[in-house]
């Protein structure tokens, strides 16, 4: 699908998309309790569904209407299955250890890019816990056999946390106590957004600096209701958009929020953007924008916004982390770099920081690359831009917000 946006500039009020990273934690902990979980106002994005469908092959009964997800999980399975992740990294790294809790042979596998990324991390950490993984190469379909015990477990944290919080919500339910040695942890805020869902469905951690994490065992999860609040890493676009093309206000915010992505509060206010924030909501408007510095590493999916604003502050923008964008949906960074490129932005990659100079968005056609963060940034761009901006692929959206092309219109943003 193309989507063809026209300068037009933003002005509104909307709300937030609901947090899809809170939604498939709570779903994996409502796999894991026993009784009904029901989760409000959550994320019904394709990674989400995803999660949906990986917890059913678990046994749990899961009822989806408009606002909630109620899910049972005193189902029984028996015997081998096949876990479909479709393109969720989360939902790949985070299940392969509450998966390895069930009886049988257990087939992790996916599609698309997901195919790509590799698997060699679950292996690794899996088979210290009494797991048998074998993988294709190092890249799914990842195959689990035999049950996971208690223990003592030596990770490396500096390709992600993900499967940092697979362990965290798995072994409390094991037999006995067990403890997480983490050495080089990047995306420290997802592990304390971990930790918060842990400690609100009854689930005790110790948590020593991110390095040691001692896990009492036999812990059972409450089964309750839970509300999935807004999402940082959506409304992260949306906040950019009325910094360079308007005026924004974005509820549904939790200030407050162990979310990475509220760091872009941080940004817009070093771009001279100063977003208000009220208990109503948050505003971003247009103003003068100056080039700002940023460290990305511990809040990657943060890098296609922070390029859409950069490219419209006067100078050169820094942001770092760059390694943590190469086995995303796509290699993120060489896709922003081509993205901007078209639309007259310099961008340049130099070790683990790239460079925006900022300057006169012009029109363009562009590929999202089949990545849906890629596809936001080239929408925003392209609402203050000095010329229309077709992107191929805009379809990709659907994997965390499908309703984004449809609020940017809301907010006057005239595609078609």
């Amino acid at each position: 699908m193309n989507v063809t946006v026209y300068p037009s500039g933003v002005r509104g009020r909307i709300s937030a998309p609901p947090s899809k990273s809170l939604t498939q934690r709570a779903i994996a902990a409502g796999v894991l309790a026993d009784g009904q979980t029901v989760i409000l106002n959550p994320s019904f994005c394709e990674d989400s569904m995803a999660t949906i469908g990986i917890a059913r092959a678990l046994g749990s009964s899961v009822e989806v209407a408009d606002d909630r997800i109620v899910l049972d999980s005193s189902g029984q399975i028996q015997g081998d299955m096949t876990l479909n992740c479709g393109e969720s990294g989360l939902a790949l790294r985070m299940f392969s250890p509450v998966a390895a809790l069930f009886p049988g042979v257990i087939t992790l596998t996916g599609h698309g890019s997901l195919l790509q990324r590799p698997v060699s991390m679950i292996s690794e950490a899996l088979s210290q816990l009494g797991i048998k993984a074998d993988t294709n190469g190092g890249l799914l379909p990842v195959r689990l056999s035999g049950r996971l015990r208690a223990g003592r477990v030596l990770i490396d944290g500096s390709a992600g946390s993900q499967l940092l919080t697979g362990l965290l919500m798995a072994l409390p339910v094991a037999e006995a106590d067990s403890r997480l040695d983490v050495a080089n942890l990047t995306s420290k805020p997802y592990i304390g957004l971990t930790l918060g869902l842990l400690h609100d469905f009854g689930i005790t951690v110790e948590n020593e600096d991110y390095r040691i994490f001692r896990i009492p065992g036999n812990q059972s999860y409450r089964a309750h209701e839970y509300t999935v609040e807004g999402d940082w890493s959506g409304a992260a676009f949306l906040l950019v958009a009325g910094a360079t093309a308007g005026r924004v206000t974005v509820t549904n915010l939790n200030a407050d929020s162990l979310q990475a992505d509220r760091a872009i509060l941080s940004a817009l206010k070093e771009a001279g953007a100063l977003p208000v924030v009220e208990p109503g909501g948050i505003t971003a408007a247009i103003s003068g924008l100056r080039a700002f510095t940023f460290d990305a590493t511990d809040s990657p999916d943060l890098f296609p916004p922070l390029a859409a604003l950069a490219a419209s502050c006067e100078g050169k923008s820094s942001i770092r982390g760059v390694s943590r964008l190469r086995h995303k949906e796509s290699d993120r960074a060489e896709a922003i770099a081509e993205v901007l490129g078209a639309m007259k932005i310099s961008v340049r990659l130099r070790g683990d920081e790239m460079i925006i100079t900022g300057g006169r968005v012009q029109g363009a056609v562009v590929s999202s690359h089949n990545d849906h963060r890629i596809a936001m940034m080239a929408a925003v761009m392209a609402a203050g831009a000095a010329g229309k901006v077709t992107i191929t692929g805009a379809e990709s959206v659907a994997k965390s917000y499908p309703g984004f092309f449809k609020d940017l219109s809301s907010l006057g943003a005239q595609s078609s």
